[in-house]
């Protein structure tokens, strides 16, 4: 029997392996999904994915599994108890940066009648389609990043630059970032 050949980053760690398998690439339109995903992305600006990875339920039991109603409401005496959860990255601005995120994330709704609407439309509404032979030609950054990462600064968000946006597409199968040669690649594609 043979083995699928990954992404290479997909075959250091077990829970990689996984993430890769079934959730990286895949096209999500719901939105609670894509709020979680897009707190995590921001969650891991200077660390490694796989650390957020790891910490992922603790973050889903801290933030009240990302419903943004909640997290919009959260208080003084809240932040300072998620200051103190040693399963989150424990980082003052990135937590307040997901309580400011999650009122952002409201108003959209409340605008566009999803979030799934607002930010599918930085690729026209349909996954990207890449065709990368290799990992060094996987961008850090796309015109679409660019122009999502000035979209959403500019209605309230923070943690949302080009590259982090960029890697948020890629996770919520807004491109698909699977190389050629990666089993993944065909079915998400």
């Amino acid at each position: 029997m043979t083995e699928n050949i990954r992404c290479p980053w997909g075959n250091s760690d077990p829970l990689y392996m996984n993430y890769h398998d079934k959730e990286w690439g895949v096209p999500v339109h719901d939105d609670r999904k894509l709020f979680e995903m897009l707190i995590l992305e921001g969650a891991q600006a200077g660390l490694s994915w796989i650390t957020i990875l790891r910490k992922r339920e603790a973050y889903r039991k801290a933030f009240n599994n990302f419903d943004a109603k909640k997290i919009a409401c959260y208080d003084k005496r809240k932040v300072k108890q998620l200051l103190a959860d040693k399963g989150i990255v424990r980082n003052k601005l990135k937590i307040s940066a997901v309580i400011r995120n999650a009122q952002a994330f409201l108003a959209i709704q409340k605008e566009f009648g999803s979030f799934d609407a607002y930010i599918w439309q930085f690729v026209g509404g349909k996954p990207k389609q890449n065709s990368r032979a290799a990992m060094k030609n996987v961008p850090a950054t796309a015109p679409e990043s660019d122009a999502m990462s000035k979209g959403l600064k500019k209605r309230g968000f923070t943690f949302v630059g080009s590259t982090i946006c960029y890697s948020f597409m890629q996770a919520v199968g807004m491109v698909n970032d699977h190389l050629v040669e990666c089993f993944r690649w065909k079915e998400v594609g």
